[in-house]
């Protein structure tokens, strides 16, 4: 949410600089509410967001409200159903995920746990599917979440890709990184500490550093294309019942499953 100590609208720095400033404040109104905690906030919120005067921020919800978008409630701002509707028409037309769902259901593996595809995106990844052969993990990440690289094993191994020198860029040794477990990673160095072993072995491990009780292990998809999305794939296991024997089987069909999205003509 906005912080309440600022008296009005912020210099609108990303409006002036855009090519189409009302499409660039439309967006911001969008990340605003995806990022807020509660999903919900007034038209004040939203001026101080996006940093233009509330009148403007009004005509702005309007239009938003008008193509559905957003949903005024009461004096407060949400996210509409029709980006659902976008977001599904968007995920239907990559093939990757139709594949991903394909090869989860006849693995004989993957098909009984909960296996999820993600796209790297900057410090963060964006889980686009999840396939759900587990129930009792269903504590862990929706479709269009987002969760910081170091807490994650697909993270983990999406970064592993990167040269050095951008690893190096993005993760300095004191950098202090995301926390949610007494396991999770705390700096840069310990992140990058385990990257060199992810390449070496060729996938990655997540041992509670996201969810207390829960592992995970992932492998990154080879690229399709100069410029195709940066893809990794994704299972979770409840730690009290995982053995390696079981991890060793679930990586083999990961990594199957990943040649397969990589290279689809074999």
């Amino acid at each position: 949410m906005a912080d309440s100590r600022n008296s009005g609208p912020q210099p609108d720095n990303q409006g002036n600089a855009s090519p189409a400033p009302a499409v660039t404040r439309a967006a911001a109104v969008l990340d605003a509410l995806a990022s807020s905690a509660t999903g919900r906030l007034t038209l004040s919120d939203l001026s101080r967001e996006v940093g233009i005067p509330k009148s403007s921020t009004s005509n702005l919800l309007l239009a938003l409200e008008e193509a559905r978008l957003i949903n005024r409630q009461g004096s407060e701002f949400t996210l509409g159903r029709k980006l659902v509707e976008l977001g599904a028409a968007y995920l239907g037309r990559l093939d990757e995920v139709q594949e991903f769902y394909r090869y989860c259901e006849q693995a004989p593996v993957l098909s009984g746990e909960t296996v999820r595809i993600a796209m790297l995106d900057g410090l963060n990844v964006i889980y686009l599917a999840r396939y759900e052969g587990h129930p009792a993990v269903r504590l862990t990440s929706n479709i269009g979440d987002k969760m910081p690289v170091s807490l994650c094993a697909v993270g983990k191994a999406l970064i592993a890709r990167l040269h050095d020198h951008d690893i190096e860029e993005l993760f300095p040794d004191d950098a202090e990184l995301p926390v949610l477990t007494p396991k999770s990673l705390r700096t840069g160095a310990e992140f990058k500490a385990q990257l060199q072993t992810i390449r070496e072995q060729g996938y990655a491990f997540e041992d509670e550093e996201s969810t207390t009780g829960v592992v995970c292990l992932a492998v990154a998809v080879p690229t399709r294309g100069a410029h195709g999305p940066s893809l990794g794939l994704s299972v979770t296991a409840l730690k009290a019942t995982y053995t390696p024997e079981q991890g060793a089987q679930m990586v083999k069909e990961l990594q199957e499953l990943a040649h397969s999205l990589g290279n689809p003509m074999g």
